[in-house]
């Protein structure tokens, strides 16, 4: 079966606290949001059959569209034109002009996915309302195409085909285990299927469809995931941590039921995967935060060589089908990814886009680096730090502490257009990824397993510590910013550490924990338990911590500025979340700003929705972080606005 390789994230220089490096002040001009926004983001990138063109989509229009673009570079041909619901682009049809595209209904997650045909009509072939649709991949011999759909049994995806002639579908895997679909031999006789045990723990199973056996894979508790099969359908290539703490490339022999290490680092191989033909295999490997990639020649298993891209990285690469083009993402934690494409026979190699604002000098942004610190019991807490060109000893800037989301998630090193406004603006950022983050090892990703709120808010007060300590930070003035765990966090600190940190940023955050796992969409019971073996099940007596872990139960602690940013078509976080936690600070006499977002889900998608939440962070900061000293925040308590919510329409 053929299918897509996804990568993400960027190369940056590695430093450890005690090797900080030397910053020399110097005056940056500064950008407005609009200009920062005006930045685009382009994903994806699926070689049409001669490879001519390449389909992709882009948020130039202030939404995600679908474009066509030459493969050796050229204009940007639009393909849809949506003004109101994002649209992406799956893949190029492997022998025409045929396009398979996938939306939501504005943001609701409920994908499906859909046909532009070569006359321009859209066809939705998956209409079933309610139901969730994804791409899996074409058929070995291009006739049909793969998809996962929950339409039989909301709780879980079933496997189908469908004819790309006539669209008409026939169930292939029926899902009655709760197991979750995650690769199939080319010859479709064996389907690779996982059980989420916990949230880093699965079992691996492959099913033989010509003997009904169910082959179970690993043989002790340990993290494992289906990569690819090989083209003859001999080899079952899967990731496993089984007995260490990052996971490595394995290899099951089909016909022995033997098994080989392949392909060992010292941090995590999280993907793997061949192309079309089986000439060459791609490895993905989390190198502390960011993509390190490896293209290797299948048969000797050395890597190839690749375009040099200085300092900056390719974060993502995908093939034509016929295995002479590579597409690539190139960037790094200052410059959004470039698409570029490389042609495999004649070393030619060609840059399709310009992503950075014009306007925008390349000079002013900031460079991620890579620190590490000790958190309050020792552990090694590793961070990505960005300090404005403006900062020094006799500058001394203001900072925000950056918590991702997740739980589990990790901060990354790619570029992210709302921390580079922030930093820009003159505010220093310090993304943390405290215990429980994904990429530092198994053990460090169990540390907070029914710990949130607790060890992993710890971490983040000591981030703030090791800010204050940096001669280039006013500690005095160092607030907390994260998008839903990232969010919960932020009122974590902002509940149970009320004097440690000046200011707020709630983006879409949890606040009532029974209410969230209670309500997840029928579509995550694969693992549901999961979540309630790391969380908590609210269901049990595990509800006393989870309400006492709950900030909206304790909003009479609040005391600093906050501000809550949030959609109100959020199928996890729900709208309420929010409503109520503004409701309960206010009650405290606490400057509190509310946005609300009509027409988003969980994360801001729209241009124009994106520029009114940025400003508004800004401005925000400005006025009770930046602006004003600590010892006035008592006076601006008093002149808390009216209590009315925006809402953005």
């Amino acid at each position: 079966m053929k299918i897509k390789l996804l990568g993400l994230a960027i190369a940056t220089l590695l430093f450890s606290c005690k090797e900080k490096p030397a910053v020399a002040q110097r005056e940056v001009k500064q950008y407005t949001i609009e200009q920062f926004m005006d930045n685009e983001a382009i994903v994806g990138g699926s070689f049409s059959s001669d490879n001519s063109n390449l389909l992709i989509s882009s948020n130039k229009s202030g939404i995600y569209n679908v474009y066509t673009i030459p493969a050796t570079g050229g204009e940007m041909t639009p393909i849809t034109q949506s003004d109101s619901t994002s649209i992406f682009a799956e893949s190029y049809f492997p022998n025409d002009n045929r396009m398979l595209l996938s939306a939501d209904g504005n943001g609701d997650e409920i994908d499906h996915l859909f046909v532009r045909e070569l006359d321009g009509t859209i066809k939705d072939i998956t209409p079933e309302k309610g139901a969730k649709a994804s791409f899996y991949g074409w058929s070995k011999d291009d006739k049909f195409l793969y998809f996962g759909s929950n339409k039989r049994d909301p709780r879980f995806f079933d496997v189908y085909k469908l004819s790309i002639d006539d669209y008409s579908s026939k169930l292939l895997y029926q899902n009655n285990d709760g197991l979750d679909f995650s690769g199939m031999s080319n010859d479709e006789n064996f389907f690779a299927l996982s059980k989420s045990l916990n949230t880093n723990d699965s079992d691996l199973f492959l099913f033989d469809v010509t003997t009904k056996e169910m082959i179970k894979i690993n043989e002790n508790l340990s993290a494992n995931s289906a990569q690819d099969f090989s083209n003859d359908n001999a080899t079952f290539y899967y990731t496993t941590d089984d007995g260490g703490e990052f996971s490595y490339l394995m290899a099951y022999d089909l016909a022995t039921k033997t098994k080989k290490k392949v392909i060992e680092k010292s941090w995590d191989v999280m993907g793997s995967g061949f192309t079309s033909e089986g000439k060459y295999m791609v490895v993905y490997v989390n190198e502390d935060g960011k993509n390190a990639i490896e293209v290797l020649d299948a048969t000797t298993m050395k890597p190839i060589s690749l375009p040099d891209f200085g300092e900056n990285s390719i974060t993502s690469v995908g093939f034509s089908d016929d295995e002479k083009w590579m597409r690539m993402y190139v960037g790094g934690s200052n410059s959004p990814s470039d698409l570029y494409t490389y042609n495999l026979e004649t070393k030619e190699e060609h840059k399709l886009t310009n992503v950075l604002n014009k306007d925008i000098a390349l000079e002013d942004l900031v460079t991620a680096t890579v620190v590490r610190y000790k958190s309050f019991d020792g552990t090694e807490i590793p961070a990505i730090y960005y300090l404005p060109h403006q900062a020094s000893a006799e500058n001394k800037v203001p900072a925000m502490v950056w918590v991702h989301g997740g739980p589990g998630g990790q901060t990354r090193q790619n570029f992210s257009s709302l921390i580079q406004y922030m930093v820009n603006q003159g505010y220093a950022v310090l993304a943390v990824n405290n215990r429980g983050s994904s990429g530092y090892g198994k053990t460090f990703f169990k540390m907070d397993d029914k710990n949130h709120g607790e060890k992993d808010l710890q971490d983040c007060v000591e981030g703030k510590n090791w800010l204050a300590k940096q001669p280039e930070i006013d500690g005095e003035k160092i607030g907390i910013i994260g998008g839903s765990y990232g969010g919960y966090m932020t009122m974590a600190a902002l509940t149970y550490t009320p004097e440690e940190f000046d200011v707020g940023v709630n983006l879409f955050g949890v606040t009532n924990w029974m209410r969230t796992l209670k309500s997840i969409p029928p579509y995550w019971e694969s693992f549901r338990e999961s979540l309630y073996l790391e969380l908590g099940d609210p269901f049990t007596a595990d509800s006393v911590r989870l309400k006492r872990i709950s900030p909206l139960f304790h909003t009479d602690k609040v005391t600093k500025p906050l501000i809550v940013l949030q959609g109100s078509e959020d199928p996890r976080v729900l709208q309420v979340e929010s409503d109520e936690i503004v409701a309960g600070v206010r009650k405290n006499n606490v400057p509190v700003e509310y946005v609300l977002f009509a027409d988003e889900g969980h994360g801001f998608v729209k241009k124009e929705n994106q520029i009114e939440a940025y400003s508004r962070i800004l401005k925000f900061l400005d006025k009770y972080l930046k602006q004003a000293p600590a010892s006035t925040l008592d006076a601006q308590k008093k002149e808390v606005e009216d209590g009315t919510k925006t809402l953005i329409k």
